[in-house]
């Protein structure tokens, strides 16, 4: 499947407005926890739409800053204040790179291999591309409102980095969330999407898991609604599972979680993965959940 070229960003005129509901609206609930419901979820029914309304007034979107540790606020919409690191998972050079993705890195406790190839669907459509191109439109819509959103890696073209280098990114940028993008290689006969939190590994994500869990529970909650993919039938538990053999997850010092997006092994998932246009609904449902659980903190 062919590179799919982002859309322009929206002009910066409109970019604060879609957001603002959702602030104002999380600021109500707040405010009226007490006499709510238990299950109430007062953001639930306000959409983040897609990045199609405007001209751009500033070119590509690009991928500014990924580890670099220098990133200025690219807005003044309701995120202006929030860093968001977003992790393409794998690379387009890595296949080729069996040396260098296979060495041992730290994982936490112990060490796993660098970096891995991924999965690709029955069309030959590779993971890495997949989530690449989600990336870049996640990242236009946070961008969009105001956060400054750094990427793990500049293109599809490269090696790694190891998932411990990774990690460190999100650390270095003291981010406010950190989420890594990926699509599983599952049994054929398996089907949906599944987000991994890290579980509680001594010395290493006590501090994260808690976050992590508010943020896991938000993009499963979002990603589903707007999404035709149901929750994983042939592993986690609900959409959700806890891990703790996950070097991207264990040296993390940020709030962080992996979304596996679908199995691309599974005709009926593959079929919407390699398709255009539901991977910018699920860009808008992946933006979405973010804003919701950055305008909560």
């Amino acid at each position: 499947m062919p590179v799919s070229a982002p859309p322009g960003p929206r002009s910066r005129a409109t970019r604060a407005l879609y957001l603002i509901p959702l602030l104002a609206l999380l600021a109500t609930g707040c405010a009226s926890a007490s006499g709510a419901e238990p299950d109430a979820d007062p953001t639930a029914a306000i959409p983040l739409p897609g990045p199609d309304d405007g001209s751009s007034d500033e070119g590509s979107p690009g991928t500014a800053g990924a580890g670099d540790g220098a990133h200025e606020p690219v807005g003044d919409g309701p995120l202006h204040d929030r860093v968001v690191v977003i992790d393409p998972g794998h690379n387009g050079g890595n296949a080729e790179a069996s040396s260098e993705i296979n060495r041992l890195v730290p994982a936490g406790p112990q060490q796993k291999a660098c970096d891995t190839v991924g999965a690709e669907t029955g069309s030959g459509y590779p993971e890495h591309l997949f989530n690449w191109e989600l990336s870049l439109l996640v990242k236009e819509r946070l961008e969009a409102d105001g956060a400054t959103v750094i990427l793990t890696r500049e293109d599809d073209e490269g090696v790694g980095p190891c998932i411990n280098e990774r990690a460190e990114i999100g650390n270095e940028a003291d981010a406010d969330a950190a989420l890594s993008i990926h699509a599983d290689g599952g049994p054929e006969t398996g089907r949906g999407f599944h987000v991994i939190v890290p579980g509680e590994v001594e010395g290493y994500t006590e501090e994260i898991v808690e976050p992590s869990r508010e943020l896991a529970e938000d993009l499963r909650r979002e990603y589903r609604e707007g999404t035709d993919i149901p929750y994983a039938d042939y592993l986690a538990q609900d959409g959700l599972d806890e891990r703790t053999d996950l070097g991207g997850l264990n040296m993390s010092t940020v709030p962080k979680v992996f979304l596996e997006a679908g199995n691309m092994r599974n005709p009926e998932d593959a079929a919407l993965l390699e398709d255009p246009q539901w991977q910018e609904r699920a860009a808008n449902s992946i933006a979405r959940a973010l804003a919701v659980y950055l305008l909560r903190e």
